[in-house]
């Protein structure tokens, strides 16, 4: 499981705890991962909680890591590919660096451990991939204009490929939240008190997020929009034709 020193996948991590035999937990922030993984083998004795400090933006970090797996031998049946950047406001703008740190995250981070890790799971005829994508993947949104982009890329990615793996067994989820309060805002924005126009009650708890996206995997679903507002924006959005989406969104308040 990527990204999970806090946020969704520290409570993935929590939610599928009880249900594992091993967790693998991967983020940037080793000393949150220590910290995570306490807790864990203290709420659940017997769990084996393994822990890798890796930033999925190199390239070369990643290669080590995906080495690191299958030199302890490490076959995981699931993978959550939750690790993920935003940055908001105009891309003109934008630090190159940040972009493309999102880029490799986003995209490149999930693409390449999906590659490295199918092949066990189709040996294996059984597994499971859960891709967090957006909302946000179904609109071209000013001011998070690579962010939704990159998130589009996830969810096709992940419909394309639950068409590919389905005949091996294998399940292909893309969970696609609305507004969450976790730390994504703070790293995001680029400055305090960023504003991103959502309001207080289109937010969803984390804890409902991971509970019906577990819950749609179990299910077989191919993407999770969790929330009853979200998954009514989310239908409302899929009917509208792209004019009447481009039209709404250049009224949008920006940064």
């Amino acid at each position: 499981m990527t990204g999970a020193s806090a946020g969704i996948g520290a409570e993935f991590a929590r939610q599928l705890a009880p249900d594992c035999g091993v967790l693998v937990l991967v983020a940037r922030r080793a000393a949150r991962l220590a910290e995570l993984a306490v807790e864990l083998r203290r709420e659940h004795p017997g769990l084996r909680v393994l822990t890798f400090e890796v930033d999925l933006s190199d390239a070369d970090a990643r290669l080590r890591f995906v080495q690191r797996l299958r030199d302890e031998g490490l076959r995981p049946d699931l993978l959550v590919n939750n690790a993920g950047m935003g940055d908001y406001g105009e891309f003109a703008t934008a630090e190159w660096p940040k972009v493309e740190a999102m880029l490799r995250v986003n995209i490149e981070a999930l693409t390449q451990l999906t590659h490295a890790l199918l092949p066990s799971m189709i040996e294996r005829q059984s597994g499971a991939i859960l891709n967090v994508s957006s909302l946000a993947s179904l609109l071209p949104i000013p001011d998070f204009a690579v962010y939704a982009a990159s998130k589009a890329y996830v969810s096709s990615f992940s419909e394309a490929l639950r068409i590919e793996v389905r005949e091996h067994g294998i399940r292909v989820l893309a969970l696609c939240p609305g507004p969450v309060h976790t730390e994504f805002g703070e790293v995001a924005g680029r400055g305090p008190n960023t504003d991103f126009g959502a309001r207080e009650w289109f937010y969803v708890r984390q804890e409902q997020v991971v509970s019906e996206a577990l819950s749609g995997l179990l299910a077989d679903k191919p993407r999770v929009y969790p929330g009853l507002k979200i998954a009514l924006a989310a239908a409302t959005i899929s009917l509208l034709p792209l004019v009447a989406i481009r039209l709404a969104m250049s009224f949008r308040p920006r940064r």
